[in-house]
């Protein structure tokens, strides 16, 4: 940590070229003496990743930012919320600190925050943001977790871990086992000091592997912020063995507006032909495989077992695009190009035998326009074209 960047001018100079291309500073060289332009604008690019994703460190004077992998890989600060409404109590260890977002957000509900990062200076940048922040129930740590766990011998409410892919380990991972630490391995020792534990997991893990790797899980929180998911949430309760929750929620609009919950029961679905309205459901129920609770809750209809659309006659509040039925077709391009004049329409598929860019070579059709098409399945198992408008 370079405490020269807190320099006024040179906090000035950052705030005044949030919008000007790196690559363009990087070659006017530095204006400051004593301080490489790269750290400089290091601090740049990282600070302007934060201001729609931490607004509060972003609106916050003097706050030092690590490098831009740090930024992405941490929460934001509505993921973090959401997690800290969810669990509360007097003391709380976070054993995979990073830039400590949820600690920040976890110190609104507990008296005592620990927050343990083996990167002494990522630490160490954390432990001056928290100043800058005024936050004082929080306790940095520069160690390993689990280490600072085993030595300490103290008991937690709750314990919090955020565990990240390995190093050497290349492309997608979609086991935890494979991601470190390792939770499954030292699941026995987090219990030895607390009954609760929080996980916050990439969204890529297979949630069905993650069970299975797993004990005691209570709840499970599928996230996503504007159709996209960002984080799984386990919850753990030592001993727990009753039938797990499983809550599916997409944010919208910077703040948690958009909320559906979604219990794991093993309810059915109800099926038919598409009738006046269609229904896409949000990437978190998708995620969460929720299909059958959608059908039920909602009283609606799908439209086919592997299709995952529904349809009703009369429009409901849904948990994702909601779309009025104009026409439905087979399979046929001359019939859709008659269908779509514009020659534009969005292309969805779902449960169809080609992928969106083979429809638009044999169609024409290009991206866009007021016109909705979704290719897939009815429940006779043939093949349909649902051509809609949003309702």
């Amino acid at each position: 940590m370079n405490e020269q960047i807190l320099n006024t001018d040179i906090q000035n100079f950052i705030n005044k070229n949030l919008q000007e291309d790196p690559t363009k500073l990087i070659l006017k060289g530095a204006p400051f003496q004593g301080i490489a332009i790269q750290e400089i604008v290091e601090q740049i690019i990282s600070k302007k990743k934060c201001q729609q994703k931490l607004p509060t460190w972003f609106n916050t004077p003097q706050i030092y930012y690590p490098n831009k992998l740090n930024i992405e890989q941490t929460s934001s600060e509505i993921t973090a919320k959401y997690k800290a409404n969810l669990i509360n109590g007097e003391t709380l260890i976070d054993i995979t600190g990073g830039f400590g977002v949820d600690c920040f957000a976890f110190s609104e509900n507990f008296k005592e925050v620990t927050h343990c990062e083996i990167n002494k200076e990522l630490s160490k940048i954390v432990k001056h943001n928290y100043d800058k922040l005024k936050i004082n129930d929080i306790e940095t740590k520069a160690i390993n977790g689990l280490e600072y766990l085993e030595n300490n011998k103290k008991k937690y409410d709750w314990i919090y871990a955020d565990p990240s892919r390995r190093n050497d380990l290349k492309g997608k991972v979609f086991l935890l086992k494979d991601c470190l630490p390792n939770i499954p391995e030292n699941l026995d020792l987090f219990f030895k000091y607390t009954n609760c534990i929080l996980l916050k997991l990439s969204p890529i893990l297979d949630i069905t592997a993650t069970i299975n790797e797993l004990k005691f899980i209570k709840e499970i929180h599928v996230i996503a912020i504007n159709n996209e998911v960002k984080e799984l949430l386990f919850l753990l309760e030592k001993n727990f063995i009753s039938t797990i929750k499983i809550n599916a929620t997409n944010i919208k609009k910077g703040t948690i507006d958009f909320l559906n919950s979604f219990a794991n029961s093993n309810v059915k679905a109800t099926y038919s032909l598409p009738q006046t309205y269609l229904y896409e459901p949000n990437s978190a129920i998708l995620k969460a495989g929720l299909f059958n609770e959608v059908s039920h809750q909602l009283k609606i209809d799908k439209i086919h077992i592997n299709s995952h659309l529904y349809t009703s006659k009369v429009l409901v509040n849904f948990p994702g695009r909601s779309f009025k039925i104009l026409d439905i077709i087979k399979y046929d391009k001359k019939k859709i190009k008659k269908l779509i004049p514009s020659k534009k329409a969005n292309i969805t598929i779902r449960n169809f035998p080609e992928t969106v860019v083979q429809i638009r070579k044999k169609t024409g059709l290009k991206e866009g326009g007021d016109s909705y098409l979704f290719f897939t399945t009815d429940l006779n198992n043939k093949h349909i074209v649902i051509f809609c408008e949003k309702a």
